[in-house]
């Protein structure tokens, strides 16, 4: 079980860029399709979710299959990595934009009142004194999204990328022990993320106190 599980592990290079290109795709759509969702009317609001709602709705596995193998047929090919990490993270960071938007709808209306009291323009209001007190609130769901980023890199192996879960099918194919190999495959993942899901609690804790000092004070 080691050995397969070390072997396994050979691929955890690519689950990790897969992962981290991923959240250069995450984060900025978040972010940007959040704000946007919450300070937008009209029709801009309506075409900022009917984004946000095609990354989170559709299929992931149907989304690498369109534009790993579909696209070729338009003349736009595009490398495994790039599709992997694109349509990972977009669907991550659709996810994400709500914790955005929520965790700015959920803050006291009086904040931008009191900001353009003191003379600030609705972006300054934003950046100054709404996104500094709506990001902790946003943290437990940004660490959570970024687990389900990590897990869903099992999926890539479907566009030929050598993830873990590809090796562990090579090594399947090889040693006819499927069930070893993907109980090791199931512990590497274990391995690999439990750590994270520690921190999302602590950060979660650590959320909880602070925000309950503050309605204290």
């Amino acid at each position: 079980m080691i050995g397969t599980m070390l072997s396994i592990l050979q691929g955890l290079s690519v689950t990790l860029q897969v992962t981290c290109l991923g959240l250069l795709f995450a984060l900025p759509f978040m972010f940007i399709c959040g704000v946007a969702q919450y300070l937008a009317t009209g029709f801009a609001r309506l075409a900022v979710t009917a984004l946000i709602e095609f990354w989170r709705s559709s299929p992931v596995i149907v989304l690498l299959f369109v534009f790993y193998y579909s696209l070729p047929a338009f003349g736009i090919t595009l490398p495994a990595v790039l599709v992997g990490s694109m349509v990972l993270g977009l669907n991550a960071g659709g996810y994400a934009s709500q914790a955005v938007r929520a965790a700015l709808q959920g803050l006291a209306p009086g904040q931008v009142e009191a900001g353009r009291s003191l003379g600030f323009r609705r972006l300054p209001i934003l950046l100054l004194i709404e996104l500094p007190q709506a990001l902790p609130i946003m943290m437990p769901s940004f660490i959570n999204q970024f687990i389900q980023l990590l897990k869903g890199t099992s999926l890539v192996s479907l566009i030929m990328l050598t993830d873990m879960t590809f090796r562990a099918k090579e090594i399947a194919q090889v040693t006819y022990d499927p069930a070893g190999v993907y109980s090791g495959l199931l512990l590497s993942y274990l391995i690999v993320c439990y750590p994270i899901t520690r921190l999302g609690r602590w950060v979660e804790g650590r959320v909880a106190r602070s925000q309950g000092a503050a309605h204290a004070i």
